[in-house]
């Protein structure tokens, strides 16, 4: 029976989570993260993973809040902003900004995450200038039956009182002494609970996920591909977020989050590793097949922009127009991109490297470029 309120508490909960259980996930979440921080390293442009693995997280965590769209979708919005395909590719697009902008501030601000920066993601993601919830009749409620299941703080100064220690919590590493991946995910479930925003939660806790482990300097930059596991384990997720209201299941919520983390850590290793041997195999073979044309500007934008057009190469490369279509006509020719046009505009995909971002979605058989 659910329970008619959840008192949200300061962080740590006063519950025992330095188990044995919780110890071996932690430990395993640990070793994988620790691999995909070193894996990061080896691709020399770190705006290349920015780039793409950033899209790739915004695609998954979107469709956790139903926002579907495709790869082709998602590359077609980013090349021509102005006739996005769908309204879907346009708001997983306005993630990823949203995620680049947290980054950046972190840089700003000596690694903190304030409140200023959450409600500013929060701004840009959904396109308004307002910020915490200042109304009551939030709910939350079954996507299935319709039954209200929580029901978070509805006075607005519950929620500023909330988010304010709940900064603290983050900023501050004295507070407790667990380790941050279990701060984490406490973090996590925190911020879902205040639900502070009154749209985006969903997607600006996610972002708040990776940021955090960016801060403790768990990850040099924000490319856990996270929402990925949570999209494929959504049930348990709702209901393991919920368990912890109705019954203080901390330990079941902290484990699943740990496991998200290994997870996903063994994957985005893949595609940074996948990202770094196609780079070398297309390094190899421009030197053989056209070694007037090769440059290392020219291989990273053929990787930091996996659909590029004729003004990202003028604009990375610092040549003209004419330079730069013929640059990617002859790498057209060469098969090292195919060739599309849209509208009056072409367009250049780096087929293999979006492949291996279909495999990785399950979207490979439903792919049409080639």
């Amino acid at each position: 029976m659910l329970k008619p309120t959840y008192v949200i508490t300061d962080l740590p909960p006063p519950v025992d989570l330095e188990t044995i259980r919780v110890y071996k996930a932690l430990n395993v979440a640990s070793r994988a993260l620790a691999d995909l921080k070193g894996q990061a390293k080896t691709i020399p442009n770190q705006g290349i993973l920015i780039d793409t693995l950033a899209l790739q997280e915004a695609k998954a965590s979107s469709e956790i809040e139903n926002i579907v769209t495709t790869q082709d979708e998602l590359f077609q919005a980013e090349l021509f902003p102005e006739d996005a395909p769908s309204p879907a590719a346009k708001e997983v697009a306005l993630y990823r900004d949203a995620l680049r902008l947290g980054f950046g501030r972190l840089t700003q601000t000596g690694g903190l995450i304030p409140n200023a920066c959450l409600i500013d993601m929060f701004r840009l993601l959904k396109g308004r200038d307002d910020g915490f919830r200042v109304m009551p009749g939030t709910a939350l409620r079954n996507e299935a039956t319709g039954q209200t299941v929580f029901v978070p703080p509805q006075d607005a100064r519950d929620i500023v009182e909330h988010m304010a220690r709940l900064e603290r919590f983050i900023n501050d590493d004295e507070i407790s002494s667990l380790d941050p991946l279990i701060k984490m995910a406490l973090i996590h479930h925190q911020f879902e609970s205040i639900h502070p925003f009154p749209d985006g939660n969903g997607r600006i806790g996610r972002i708040l996920n990776v940021l955090y482990l960016t801060r403790t300097g768990l990850l040099d930059i924000p490319i856990l591909y996270l929402s990925r596991h949570i999209t494929r384990h959504k049930g348990d997720y709702y209901r393991l977020l919920q368990a912890v209201r109705d019954d203080d299941a901390w330990e079941d919520w902290v484990v699943f989050m740990l496991e998200a983390i290994a997870e996903t850590s063994l994957t985005t290793v893949t595609l940074v590793e996948g990202i770094r041997e196609q780079m070398a195999d297309v390094k190899r073979r421009m030197r053989v097949d056209m070694p007037k044309l090769y440059s290392q500007d020219l291989l990273n934008n053929l990787f930091r922009h996996p659909y590029t057009r004729i003004e990202y190469v003028q604009d990375d490369l610092g040549v003209t127009r004419q330079t730069a279509a013929k640059y990617l006509d002859t790498l057209a020719e060469h098969g090292f991109v195919s060739k599309h046009q849209s509208g009056r505009s072409n367009y250049y995909i780096n087929r293999d490297l979006v492949r291996m971002f279909l495999d990785v979605s399950g979207e490979a058989k439903d792919s049409g470029k080639s």
